[in-house]
């Protein structure tokens, strides 16, 4: 096999079912870290499994309302839903714990993580390619619904907290994205410049690149506990040049170390350094 077949061959890997189940994993595993998320279980499995559901197909069910079509498509795939269903139920209800701890095992943590992000590729590409066929060559369609296939399951994240009984419009992916949300419009951008024969890259080599730095990124950030976005100085750049972005150093350090109190830790400095400035007043007038 020579060496340019390889993203060629990699393209035309089938994801089901090892890695969907990859993505089912990591998707449940994602709901019951949530706070809550066991309570729920315990007290309506029902609405346990929806939420789980919502986790796997979100960006199926997503993409389907945006174009007009039947949101509970996805259910359709009856094989998908028994092994999305399973996967809840181990991950939920399986004897002390087992299936959870194992997959907690950081290894197969990381595996089943990468093994997730590659989905995401594909689910991109897939959705840009259903909305070209829905609406030829409109960039924004192709762009809004391969974002939606992509990354559902965090831009619908208020409804599916909303089963579990949480209302937190704080959290709304379009306020404050958080990274799979981001590299996943990314992707679709590229996806859809590509498809339109604007980017000089073939489809399977796009689809290789952008999946070795999806699982690279994710890898990494799992490995380094980072929560910080790679594309944050590009973010800040850009959002100063073109929006006026900008915080000042001491305002962000002041808003970055706030006590448990309410207090800040530049409060406490400011208060601090006042006082000393009284000592030495008072010293220097008793002297």
């Amino acid at each position: 096999m020579e060496l340019w077949q390889v993203p060629l061959l990699f393209s035309r890997l089938p994801m089901f079912p090892f890695f969907d189940l990859a993505h089912y994993v990591a998707s449940v595993m994602a709901l019951k870290e949530q706070r809550g998320a066991v309570e729920v279980s315990v007290r309506s499995p029902v609405a346990c499994w929806f939420s789980a559901m919502l986790y796997c197909f979100g960006g199926s069910v997503l993409s389907s309302l945006m174009l007009a079509e039947p949101p509970v498509a996805f259910l359709a795939k009856g094989t998908n839903i028994l092994l999305a269903s399973s996967v809840w139920y181990l991950v939920f209800y399986c004897p002390q714990d087992i299936f959870y701890r194992c997959f907690a095992f950081l290894p197969l943590r990381l595996l089943v993580a990468g093994m997730k992000e590659v989905t995401r590729t594909w689910k991109v590409t897939a959705g840009v390619a259903h909305a070209d066929s829905h609406f030829k060559d409109a960039w924004l369609v192709m762009v809004a619904v391969g974002w939606a296939r992509g990354a559902g399951g965090g831009l619908i994240s208020n409804f599916e907290q909303l089963v579990r009984g949480v209302w937190k419009p704080e959290t709304n992916e379009l306020l404050k994205m958080s990274y799979p949300v981001k590299v996943t419009l990314i992707g679709a951008v590229l996806f859809t410049l590509q498809h339109s024969q604007y980017l000089p890259i073939t489809r399977h080599n796009l689809m290789f690149l952008y999946t070795v730095f999806l699982v690279i990124s994710k890898v990494t950030m799992m490995l380094t506990r980072s929560a910080t976005s790679p594309f944050a100085p590009f973010e800040a750049a850009l959002g100063h040049m073109f929006f006026g972005l900008q915080k000042t150093p001491s305002k962000v350090k002041c808003e970055g170390a706030a006590s448990s109190n309410g207090s800040s830790v530049c409060d406490r400095s400011s208060s601090e350094q006042h006082r000393d400035g009284v000592k030495k007043r008072q010293a220097k007038k008793t002297e």
